[in-house]
């Protein structure tokens, strides 16, 4: 296990932003992780794991520990039951999965991310959420090296929520997800179909870390509103962040060279070299519209670190 030192951040995070790793290894196994935890505690330095480097905004500072980047990308199959280490792209199983005539869970295409952030924040699009297709989940906890095996209900799914969430000392290391036979060929369709929404509404292939909030709880007659102006139902008595976002005003607002975008206000976007000074500001100017306007408190989705 190699420890390296001074590790610029901002190139591993999909965001593009943020300064340099005190200390930094790349792990495969978990026996690798507990490695790298037991090094910290010996050298006396706080640690954090991630993997996908989506979803994340790094300080401009950096960070003063040991970054513990996941890089296993190990998968297999076993009838129809995916079997994937954390660090695995969530698009690229979905691809796999297709290509083995398995599937259901072609909605979450093009989410950027590995699996274990896709858990640990219960990702979600189109109607389909993580949760409806995992089967079991290993984690360990972080201060006492414990490994334990959890079933869907104990992960505590909720919306873009989680027990590894509400207890950030359990890291999620391997995800079991079930899928079923389906025709590749109307897979790789329905996948390419997904993806092309996706950009449609400019969520691809943007320096951004996906939805910044998360769509709020709204009283009755935001609800109303929304539905009568979108025609479509409100789910789980939630209204979409980018939505509230564009009636305040903020859709295409900007700060430095950060900016809400004008496709999807809900991507604060690092549309020309922008700091996480830039993004947190402009949340900071959101977050204040949105209150003034509804009454309603948007929280982040995003990890600010």
């Amino acid at each position: 296990m190699k420890i390296q030192e001074n590790v610029p951040l901002g190139p591993l995070t999909t965001f593009k932003i943020g300064g340099s790793a005190r200390y930094f290894v790349e792990v495969k196994t978990q026996e690798d992780v507990q490695e790298a935890i037991r090094w910290a505690h010996k050298s006396h330095v706080k640690f954090m794991i991630f993997s996908g480097g989506s979803n994340i905004l790094v300080p401009d500072a950096g960070i003063d520990k040991l970054v513990i980047q996941i890089a296993s990308r190990r998968f297999d199959f076993e009838d129809n039951e995916l079997d994937a280490s954390a660090g695995c792209n969530l698009m690229t199983l979905i691809q796999a999965a297709s290509e083995k005539s398995l599937g259901g869970w072609e909605k979450l295409a093009g989410i950027p991310g590995s699996i274990g952030g896709a858990v640990r924040g219960n990702a979600g699009a189109f109607g389909s959420e993580i949760k409806d297709f995992i089967t079991k989940v290993k984690a360990i906890n972080l201060d006492s090296g414990e490994i334990r095996m959890f079933s869907n209900v104990e992960c505590a799914f909720e919306y873009r929520n989680s027990f590894f969430k509400r207890q950030p000392e359990w890291f999620v290391t391997r995800a079991w997800i079930r899928l079923k036979a389906t025709d590749a060929v109307k897979s790789t369709q329905l996948i390419e179909e997904t993806v092309a929404e996706r950009e449609k509404r400019h969520l691809q292939n943007v320096k951004a870390a996906g939805s910044f909030f998360m769509n709020p709880v709204a009283p009755q007659h935001i609800i109303e509103m929304f539905e009568k102006e979108k025609a479509v139902k409100s789910r789980e008595g939630r209204v979409p962040a980018g939505w509230l976002i564009e009636k305040a005003g903020m859709k295409g607002a900007k700060v430095g060279g950060a900016q809400a975008s004008m496709q999807h206000p809900n991507y604060i976007v690092n549309a020309s070299g922008a700091t996480s000074e830039d993004v947190n500001a402009l949340a900071a100017q959101i977050k204040k519209a949105v209150q003034e306007q509804f009454g309603i408190t948007l929280e982040e989705e995003a990890a600010v670190l």
